[in-house]
């Protein structure tokens, strides 16, 4: 498979397995599972519901351990870590975008950006100031002391975008980040979801129903039933990208 100039493998996933319960309850939700996250890109992963989606973004982003599979994030292979080695490589290279925003309401834009640097342990004028950068550039400059009870829902995945992408993570994961908006705003968050793909070159891979997002994506990965399903590169070759139906 093609791959642009100038990316390089960020996130690999190797026959990644995941079952949840107890026998005789159990499920394998994840079967086999094998994907790569390269730098620069926006990768949309789409299929039905019930596919799997959220436990692969679980597990690519370290919430969740894969009972087999290797994960390797960042230059880190993650199957030998500890749960507090697994959170320190998730707050230093993984970002996270919320269908539901996931704001502070008592704190102002700056302040929820601030919240997530303090995580990583940056605090002080340097936090403000990568906050104040990151909600510059997702276009919210003039906001950051905006209360969120006073913002649209579009502009509250911004400030939610700008949180993810303060601190420099390596990669930047969107679970239905789109769902709770209208058309226009949804439209627009996915636009700039690609635009910080590429103007940071970090690895942004955003679950999604929504079809109208297609046209932003590097790649768009479709899982059916705990599998891959496909795998195509829609702006390398001009391709309609089929997805199962939900």
């Amino acid at each position: 498979m093609s791959t642009p100039m100038n990316s390089k493998v960020i996130l690999e996933a190797q026959g990644i397995v995941k079952v949840l319960g107890t026998p005789p309850n159990e499920v394998k939700v994840l079967k086999g599972i094998d994907l790569q996250l390269h730098t620069g890109e926006l990768t949309l992963l789409m299929g039905p519901s019930g596919s799997g989606k959220t436990t692969l973004l679980s597990i690519l982003g370290c919430i969740l351990s894969p009972t087999q599979g290797k994960l390797e994030v960042a230059g880190f292979q993650t199957h030998n870590m500890n749960t507090e080695e697994l959170a320190n490589l998730r707050r230093k290279h993984v970002g996270f975008v919320f269908q539901s925003y996931n704001l502070v309401p008592t704190l102002t834009a700056v302040e929820n950006v601030m919240l997530a640097l303090d995580l990583r342990d940056l605090k002080g004028p340097d936090a403000y100031d990568q906050a104040a950068e990151a909600l510059e550039a997702v276009g919210l400059g003039h906001r950051i002391n905006a209360m969120p009870s006073k913002m649209s829902g579009g502009e509250k995945q911004r400030v939610s975008i700008a949180r993810a992408l303060a601190g420099s993570p390596s990669v930047i994961l969107a679970d239905e980040p789109t769902a709770a908006l209208d058309a226009k705003n949804g439209m627009a968050v996915m636009e700039l979801l690609a635009k910080v793909a590429q103007d940071t070159r970090r690895a942004v891979l955003a679950v999604t129903h929504d079809h109208r997002t297609l046209q932003y994506a590097d790649r768009i990965i479709t899982i059916d039933d705990g599998r891959i399903a496909g795998s195509e590169r829609p702006k390398l070759s001009g391709k309609e990208v089929q997805v199962p139906a939900h």
